[in-house]
Order: structure tokens, then sequence, then C-alpha cells
């Protein structure tokens, strides 16, 4: 049971703080809306206004848990081993 706690507290704190980042990012104000013109114009930016904020969110989850459970397979295989 102590060994799932060394693991867990790790985890459970990735967790945390990748919540807590995407929430200040999260609050930031909206951009300025675009110039003179509905893409007709050379003045604006490649790339658009789509938002981003939540698919960043789930790629940081799941690597945590990938990371997670690698972490843990590592540390159970060295466990059987010695």
């Amino acid at each position: 049971m102590k060994k799932l706690k060394n693991i867990f507290l790790p985890f459970l704190l990735t967790i945390f703080l990748a919540f807590s980042v995407s929430t200040i990012f999260a609050s930031s104000n909206p951009p300025n809306p675009p110039g003179n013109g509905h893409g007709t114009g050379n003045d604006e930016e490649p790339g658009g206004g789509a938002p981003i904020g939540s698919g960043i969110m789930l790629l940081l989850s799941l690597g945590a848990a990938y990371g997670g459970k690698k972490v843990y397979n590592l540390k159970k295989k060295e466990t059987s081993i010695n």
C-alpha cells in the first residue's frame, strides 16, 4: 500500500498543476476583433482565431496519465526483479 502512495501523490500533484496552469491561461482577455475586412486584406495574421484551450488541457491530462502509467510500470518492473 505504501508503494501506491509513493506513485499516487506525484500523479495527483501533476494533475493539480495541469489544471491550475490551464485556468490561469484561460482567464486571459479575448483577442481584439479583426481590423477592416473579412480576409480580403493583407494585414490579417495567418491562422485565424481558433480556440485551442480545451485541446491543450486534454493533451496535458492524457500526457500526465501516460507518464504516470510508465513510471508505475517501471517501478513495478524494478521491484519484481529485485
